[in-house]
C-alpha cells in the first residue's frame, strides 16, 4: 500500500526505506521554481492560476507554486513561511517602480535588468565596532505581529489534511548570509579575517534577532511541523568561502547554539542549506545536529563524489537535492534530466536518508519541460526497491 508523502519523507528522513524517494520541490527558496519556468508549466499542464510569489515578495522572484501544479509536480512536502513585516511590505509595494527594494534589515536589492534583482544595498559597510552595531537604527522588530499572523492557521490545516510533510522556513537570512548583506561579503570576509572580534559580535547581534522570530514562529507552529529549515551558504564552486578552521572558531559555535535553541523547542528535523562544495564541514554538521544537508551541489569539487558522501555520512544525515542547476537542468535533454535522476537515487537512495530536489532554486533559463523530466523520473524510477 502506498505511503502518504509524509509517511513518504518521515521514513526517508530516519533512515528507512520508504515506497519511493522523497521529492521537494516549491516550498522555500531553496527550493523552489522562478517565476518564468513556473508560468511555461502552468501552460504546459493546463493549469490556471494567479502568478503570485513566496513571502509575498515579488523581487526575490521565486514562484508560490498553486496546489494543482504541486500536486503534478509530485511533491511530497508543503511550506509554512513568514512574512516581512506589513508595514515593510507596504513601502516596496507602493515605492517608485524599479526603485531599490528595502528589507526590515536596512538592506536590499537593486534592479539590475528588468525584472531582475540583485542584493547590493548595504546599511553597515563601514561599521568596525561594538558601538558602530549599537548606534544603527535599523535593526528589525522581530515582535511584529504582522510577519507570523497566518503561520498557525496555515500549519493547523496542513496537519489536519495528514497528506504532505510540513517544511517551515522563516526567511531571516541567517547569520553569515545576513552578515554579508548588512557589510557586503567583501568588508565582513575582511573584518572576519582582520577583526574577528567585531565579526563575531555582529554575528551573535543578529542571531539574537533571528533566534527571536523563531522562537515565536515555533510557537505557533506547535506540533505541526516536521522539517524546519535554517542554512548559511558556505561554499563556492571549487571550496568553500572561510577556510574550516575560521568556520570552526567564528561561527560554527553560533551555527551550534541556533541549531540547540531550535531542538530544544520543536522534535522537527533541521535542515541545513548551504551552497558549494562544503564536504570539509559535513562533520561539524553532524556534530551540532544538522538532520538534513541541502542542497548537496554536485558541481561542487567534493560534492560530485556521491558515493563517497554516501558513505561516509549516510548513516548520519539525510541527503536533500543532487540534481545539477550548473549543467543538466538548464541545458541538458530532458533524457539526460531522467538519467542524472535515476543516477542519484541510485547511489543516494539505498537504505533511505535521501530525498531529490534540484541543485537550489529552479532558475529562469531552465526548461519546463526539464521540470517536468525530473519529477516524472523520480515516480518512474524512485520506487523501491531501487534497480
Amino acid at each position: 500500500m502506498p505511503l502518504t508523502s509524509r509517511e513518504r519523507v518521515l521514513t526517508a528522513i530516519n533512515h528507512e526505506q520508504p515506497d519511493r524517494v522523497p521529492l521537494v520541490i516549491g516550498v522555500s527558496n531553496a527550493t523552489g521554481i522562478k517565476m518564468k519556468p513556473y508560468r511555461a508549466i502552468k501552460k504546459i499542464i493546463g493549469v490556471q492560476a494567479p502568478d503570485n510569489y513566496i513571502y509575498d515578495w515579488p523581487e526575490l522572484g521565486t514562484a508560490d507554486i498553486d496546489e494543482d501544479t504541486m500536486h503534478r509536480l509530485h511533491s511530497d512536502v508543503r511550506g509554512v513561511l513568514d512574512l516581512e513585516p506589513e508595514a515593510t511590505r507596504k513601502r516596496n509595494r507602493e515605492r517608485d517602480p524599479h526603485s531599490e527594494c528595502i528589507d526590515s534589515w536596512g538592506s536590499g536589492q537593486t534592479e539590475i535588468v528588468p525584472g531582475d534583482w540583485f542584493p547590493s544595498v548595504h546599511p553597515l559597510p563601514d561599521a568596525q565596532t561594538v558601538e558602530d552595531l549599537d548606534s544603527y537604527l535599523g535593526w528589525p522588530d522581530m515582535t511584529d505581529p504582522t510577519r507570523i499572523a497566518h503561520v498557525r492557521e496555515t500549519a493547523k490545516e496542513l496537519a489536519e489534511e495528514d497528506q504532505y510533510a510540513i517544511l517551515a522556513t522563516p526567511w531571516l537570512l541567517f547569520p553569515f548570509e545576513r552578515a554579508n548583506a548588512m557589510q557586503g561579503m567583501e568588508p565582513f570576509l575582511m573584518n572576519m579575517a582582520r577583526s574577528p572580534d567585531f565579526a563575531r559580535a555582529l554575528l551573535e547581534r543578529i542571531a539574537v534577532h533571528c533566534k527571536q522570530l523563531m522562537e515565536r514562529f515555533l510557537e505557533e507552529l506547535g506540533d505541526n511541523v516536521d522539517i524546519i529549515k535554517i542554512g548559511d551558504d558556505l561554499g563556492t564552486q571549487n571550496s568553500l568561502i572561510i577556510s574550516p578552521k575560521m568556520y570552526r572558531e567564528i561561527l560554527k559555535p553560533i551555527h551550534a547554539d541556533f541549531i540547540s535553541f531550535i531542538k530544544a523547542r520543536t522534535k522537527a528535523k533541521v535542515l541545513f542549506h548551504s551552497c558549494g562544495d562544503v564536504a570539509p564541514l559535513i562533520d561539524d554538521f553532524v556534530e551540532i545536529g544538522v538532520d538534513i544537508l541541502n542542497p548537496i551541489q554536485t558541481s561542487g569539487r567534493c560534492m560530485s563524489d556521491l558515493p563517497s558522501l554516501k558513505k561516509r555520512f549516510g548513516k548520519n544525515i539525510t541527503f536533500c537535492g543532487g540534481i545539477d542547476a550548473h549543467r543538466i537542468l538548464p541545458f541538458g535533454t530532458a533524457e539526460e534530466v531522467r538519467d542524472e535522476v535515476r543516477r542519484v537515487m541510485q547511489i543516494l537512495g539505498p537504505g533511505g536518508g535521501c530525498m531529490i530536489s534540484a541543485v537550489h532554486t529552479v532558475m529562469n533559463d531552465v526548461p519546463p519541460e526539464n521540470v517536468l523530466a525530473m519529477v516524472d523520473a523520480v515516480e518512474e524510477f524512485g520506487h523501491y526497491p531501487l534497480n
